[in-house]
Parts: structure tokens; sequence; C-alpha cells
């Protein structure tokens, strides 16, 4: 039986590169050898070496998406296997494994790529991708939708000389301001002070011209991984404690800062609550595949902060852990975004011998 043609699309050059490379690794350690023919591409190098290629390459293409795919995912050094690996058969990939957070890699581009060359991929399409790394849209959807979600204000760089204007008269403090489109909490802050605000903003700014201040909600955070496609199914609710009480860059990536603890200590109403809005807010931006969705427990309600298209799947990352608990393990776990990925064929994201 032949084996599948796996490409690992990890890197980039988003802030996020380093959680990327650590999700990307994960899977290739996963990969059953007897079952996949799997090899590491780094995001970063194919625009390189597609510019480079394509005087000469592309001119004896014929623009056949076969020998586009060849070109675009020549694997790099750090990957496990060597490029004769992609020689049986057309060298087609059969599915590319999306190992990216934010950037190019989570908000449609890649998705988009993949899509005009044929090729199945993990994870949402190219309007879901986009929408969910766009918290401004998101938030917008979810009010249109009934989905609790914290009050917000939408800045932008330009809007520099009437940022706490617009702040102060839409919200209370303490706010959590935050870069419109990016993820693993890079560059966010919560502000308690006024004068806390335009630090804050400036930061958030430095990734994108775009953020987002939004008014901070006590209560117990938690998150919601769904996996499936036209069935999308709940993995068990993931309560979230870190130590420094922020779950911040390092408090998601550092071994032992955070205790996850599975099921969510929530009572029975609340859980029903949130496996409610999960579905919901799942659903409402067109999700495939999987996603998690991130909440705050509040006395009164339960609010939808954000949602990935993209979960981490690092060592200490939520949906893992949510899946292990759920009696998936890892591995499991990327043998079945493998088979939702190849569940699209013929839905109009890779139709079969595309």
């Amino acid at each position: 039986m032949r084996r599948l043609r796996v490409v690992v699309l990890t890197g980039g050059a988003s802030a996020e590169r380093e959680v990327c490379l650590m999700s990307g690794r994960k899977v290739m350690s996963a990969l059953d050898p007897d079952r996949y023919q799997a090899v590491w591409v780094d995001l970063a190098s194919i625009a390189g070496a597609t510019l480079r290629s394509s005087e000469t390459s592309l001119r004896s293409t014929s623009g056949r998406a076969d020998d586009l795919a060849r070109i675009m995912f020549a694997p790099t050094a750090e990957g496990s296997a060597p490029a004769e690996q992609m020689a049986e058969g057309t060298g087609r990939p059969d599915v590319v494994f999306i190992a990216l957070h934010g950037g190019a890699g989570e908000d449609g581009t890649v998705q988009g790529m993949l899509e005009l060359l044929g090729i199945p991929h993990t994870g949402s399409g190219v309007l879901a991708s986009a929408l969910a790394l766009n918290k401004p849209l998101a938030k917008k959807i979810f009010a249109q939708e009934a989905i609790p979600t914290p009050k917000w204000v939408h800045l932008r760089a330009s809007q520099r000389s009437s940022w706490e204007e617009a702040t102060l008269s839409a919200l209370d403090l303490p706010y959590v301001v935050k870069p419109a489109c990016e993820g693993s909490s890079i560059g966010v802050s919560i502000v308690r002070e006024p004068e806390q605000l335009r630090p804050a903003l400036e930061l958030a700014l430095q990734y994108g011209p775009e953020a987002l201040v939004e008014e901070f909600i006590e209560g117990i955070e938690i998150t919601g991984p769904v996996l499936g496609n036209d069935d999308p199914q709940m993995l068990p609710l993931v309560e979230i404690v870190p130590a420094n009480g922020f779950y911040d860059y390092r408090a998601k990536y550092t071994p032992g800062a955070t205790e996850e603890i599975v099921p969510a200590r929530i009572a029975p109403a609340q859980a029903e609550r949130a496996r409610e809005l999960t579905l919901a807010a799942h659903q409402a931006i067109g999700c495939r595949g999987m996603s998690r969705v991130d909440m705050i427990v509040a006395p009164d309600e339960i609010y939808v902060l954000e949602l990935q298209t993209i979960p981490g799947l690092t060592e200490t990352s939520l949906l893992p852990r949510s899946a292990a608990a759920a009696g998936i393990s890892f591995p499991q776990l990327v043998d079945r975004l493998i088979e939702l990925a190849l569940e699209e064929r013929g839905h109009g994201r890779a139709s079969p011998g595309a």
C-alpha cells in the first residue's frame, strides 16, 4: 500500500515563527513512517526558492499544478526526509499539514495558494482563516450571531491623536490591548491606568497597523477545542491557570508555567453554555477540521474572546492536552486532522484528481 505523501508546512516569517517550528517538529515526530512519506518545509524558504528558480523552471512547467508544487515544496535542510521521497508517482503531496501560526500561514494566504494548486490541507479554508485571524472582524461576526464577546474598540496607527478619546469614551478600565491580527499573546498588555494605554498601543502596533482594545473581564479562563468538518465535535473544555496570573507568551510555551485542568472546574450549566458557544463560534466563522475557542467564564455570562483556526500543537499546547483527556493520543490527533483534510475532496477545496 502506497504511503501518503505529507508535507509539514511550518516555520515562516511571522512573529510566531518559533511556535510554528515547535508545532512542526511535534507533528513530524508523530507521523508513522509506515503510513506516511513526510517532508518538512519551512514557509520562509518558499518565496526565495521560487523566485530564484522562476526564470528557468517555470518556462518549462506549462503552468501545471504538479510542477508548481515541486518548486514550492522543496524540502529544507531540517527535514527528516530527502527530496527523493517525493519522487514517487507525480511527486505531488497528497496533503499539506499546516503547522503555521499567525501571518501568511494562518490568514488565508497559504490556504489560498494550496487551494489554487488543488492540494488538500489541514484546517480551515481561505475565508474562515482570514476572518478568525482578524480579531475585530471576528468580533463583529460574534456580535451579529449573538455570541457574547467583551466590548471593544478597533484602533489604527493612523488615529494616534484620538486613541485615548476613542477608548475612554467606549470602555471602562481595565483594558486588554492586543494586535488586531496576531496570536500567542504576542504584543498583548493589560492596561489598568489611563497612562498605560498609549505605550500598550505602541507595543501592539509593532505587529501590524491595527489594534484591538477590549474590556478586561474577571473570570475563569477556559478554551474549547473542536474537531470535524460537517459534524464538528467538542473535545473536553480546558481550564487555564497561569502561575503569574496572565496567560502570556511565556506562560503558554514554558513547561510548568501554566496549570491546564481538564475538564474545566466550572458548573455543569456553565460547561454546557461554553460548549454551545464554542460550536456557535466555530460555525459562525466557517471553520473546518479544527479550531480552539478561548473564553472567560464570568459570574453572569461566558464571553468568547477569540478563535484559533490553527491551534498550537507544541508540548504545552491546549488542543493536544484536551485530545489526550478524550483518549486521543497525539499521533491519533495528527492522523485525524489528515483524514479531515482528505475528506474535503469534492467539497470545493481540492477535488479528486486535481
